[in-house]
């Protein structure tokens, strides 16, 4: 799938009209993206998101939820602090 718009950092919406909400701990990781970016979308097995995109050229993992979703409570900040 290819990037239709990415103009909040935290959010992406792809080619198939689907958007998802990018992981905090994840944004710096999307800042090479282009619109010409090949992502995959997979299920994720953690407990933070429900899917990942992968970047095709790279293999590098994002963790996404469905935008206007809301992340586990408490899990952010447990993760962002390396817990």
């Amino acid at each position: 799938m290819k990037i239709r718009a990415h103009a909040e950092s935290h959010v992406v919406e792809l080619d198939d009209g689907s958007c998802w909400q990018i992981f905090p701990g994840d944004l710096a990781a999307t800042l090479s993206w282009k619109p010409e970016t090949d992502l995959h979308l997979e299920p994720s097995t953690d407990r933070i998101s429900s899917h990942v995109l992968v970047n095709a050229a790279d293999r590098s993992r994002v963790r996404v939820i469905r935008a206007g979703g809301t992340w586990p409570d408490g899990e952010v900040k447990k993760v962002l602090k390396g817990g």
